[in-house]
């Protein structure tokens, strides 16, 4: 009798094993949301870190999936510095955002080399759409305290530095008030999310 019943027994352990085992969570092999800027200088790959700053990769992934970024510029460009863009079309035309976002410069990212990082006027919760990718260190931009709130970095660049370089490298001039514009448009083609969770 005792014989009868651990052969009963077994198997149903078995299964259990078996079952808890393709219950497994599957987004143990998740890779990151990464998403291709292809420019008229040359493409740029973005991987986003959703758990860092997960407002701001929404609110970025809401304008990439909107077509929001394509046909915009980069319209400001200081070589050692950072480049800017998202915001304007070739003819300098700004475009209408969604609202501002919270500032999550506190999330621990800095803004080193090939970060991305969201643009904003001198109120710290007024990032929409404009965005900018670090030529080089740039540890002044990074949190500090509540007297310098910094900018929120929310990705890095993973393919495309060399595209980065040569567009901090064009000559750019001063246009309707705005210094560092490029002379010759550095137009963003397309924004597309070319992987993802």
């Amino acid at each position: 009798m005792i014989r009868r019943l651990l052969f009963i027994l077994l198997p149903a352990a078995f299964l259990t094993v078996v079952a808890a085992r393709s219950e497994e969570p599957k987004h143990m092999d998740a890779k990151p949301t990464r998403v291709k800027l292809e420019t008229t200088m040359g493409n740029i790959v973005i991987e986003l870190d959703e758990k860092a700053a997960p407002i701001t990769v929404r609110n970025f992934l809401t304008y990439v999936e909107e077509g929001f970024y394509n046909g915009t510029v980069f319209h400001r460009v200081k070589s050692n510095f950072m480049i800017q863009g998202g915001g304007f079309t070739a003819d300098m035309t700004q475009k209408q955002t969604h609202p501002p976002i919270i500032n999550e410069s506190q999330n621990g990212l800095k803004n080193y080399r090939g970060t991305i990082a969201m643009a904003r006027t001198e109120d710290p919760n007024s990032a929409t759409s404009q965005f900018f990718i670090n030529h080089k260190n740039n540890d002044f931009l990074d949190y500090a305290g509540p007297d310098k709130p910094g900018y929120a970095v929310f990705g890095k660049v993973v393919e495309g530095m060399d595209t980065v370089d040569k567009i901090a490298a064009v000559k750019t001039a001063t246009r309707g008030g705005m210094h560092g514009v490029p002379v010759t448009p550095v137009v963003i083609k397309s924004a597309k999310v070319i992987s993802e969770k």
